[in-house]
């Protein structure tokens, strides 16, 4: 894989679908939230295709029985399920112990805008689970993606990071919490990540690729396990009338994942209107996440309430 200058405007090939997933027999993925929506979608695509793929979940039997609806449609898949829950940074660190073999990490699963809830550490649930877990999973699995041969970091944003900031005075939202407004903050802290990862693994000499996607305006279990009373109703209702279904919105990341073309420092998402609906391509982020005291005030909090070090220096 080549790398890009930040915020290169080259497009996917035009119309790009899981069809044109090559052949991943030999490579390992690990996608996290893998038990539905993006994330099932994502690990069935990968399997189908050669890959073996490590499925997290944090519920155990819901692990199992996605491995068991792959498997019943691939037979040949080789998939497996492991628990990890994204909640408590514990967790995280048991996991990635137990990983020996990564190629491509898919930082897939989130949490959207929940009432105001704390991780097992304390933290604002939103920022804990869809940023602060995948930093620590990331910096943790890196000696290992390392050692692969094209290896590749994918986190997962949205298009709503662009309504996003990082409020650094009140991180876990004690002192005026907005779901949104913190859903929102959680993935523009997935961008500035995954762009900041971009640029130390470059400077650091690393073959390591960092991409970022997003799905557009996909219909998962996102939009009903999150938001409660009138908010849930809302975005029943829109998923119902204005949404792509999952399998179409996990192109964007399986592609990052997968294809020959992608670039480190990418951000890929569909290519439709407003960027809702559509087939993979280069799309641009929010300006403000290419702001380096931004990234590197995030990346050394992050560092701090993860207690992961990546020993990556600021470009």
């Amino acid at each position: 894989m080549s790398t890009t200058p930040e915020g290169d405007t080259g497009a996917a090939s035009p119309g790009w679908t899981a069809d044109d997933i090559p052949d991943l027999a030999g490579r390992t993925f690990v996608v996290t939230g893998g038990n539905s929506g993006l994330g099932f979608e994502t690990c069935r695509q990968l399997a189908a295709h050669g890959g073996h793929v490590i499925l997290t979940a944090r519920d155990p039997e819901k692990g199992r029985d996605a491995v068991e609806r792959i498997t019943a449609e691939h037979p040949e898949a080789s998939v497996e399920t492991r628990l990890l829950d994204l909640a408590d940074l514990d967790s995280v660190a048991e996991f990635a112990a137990g990983v020996t073999q990564v190629d491509v990490l898919v930082n897939n699963a989130g949490v959207m805008m929940p009432p105001r809830t704390l991780s097992a550490q304390g933290f604002e649930l939103q920022f804990a689970v869809n940023h602060l877990a995948h930093f620590a999973l990331t910096g943790r699995l890196l000696e290992v993606l390392a050692q692969s041969t094209d290896p590749r970091v994918v986190t997962v944003s949205s298009f709503l990071h662009r309504r996003g900031r990082v409020h650094f005075d009140d991180l876990h939202g004690e002192h005026k919490y907005s779901r949104s407004g913190y859903y929102s903050q959680s993935k523009l802290a997935n961008v500035v990540f995954g762009l900041e990862l971009h640029r130390r693994l470059r400077a650091g000499g690393f073959a390591l690729a960092s991409l970022l996607a997003h799905p557009g305006y996909s219909a998962t279990n996102l939009q009903a396990s999150g938001p409660t009373g009138p908010a849930k109703l809302m975005l029943k209702l829109a998923t119902r009338v204005l949404a792509q279904d999952a399998a179409t919105g996990a192109l964007p990341q399986l592609f990052a994942a997968t294809a020959a073309t992608a670039e480190s420092g990418q951000f890929i998402g569909p290519d439709g209107r407003r960027e809702q609906k559509g087939y993979p391509t280069v799309v641009q982020p929010l300006e403000a996440a290419r702001d380096r005291e931004l990234a590197k005030r995030l990346w050394d909090a992050s560092e701090e309430l993860t207690g992961v070090s990546f020993g990556l220096a600021a470009r």
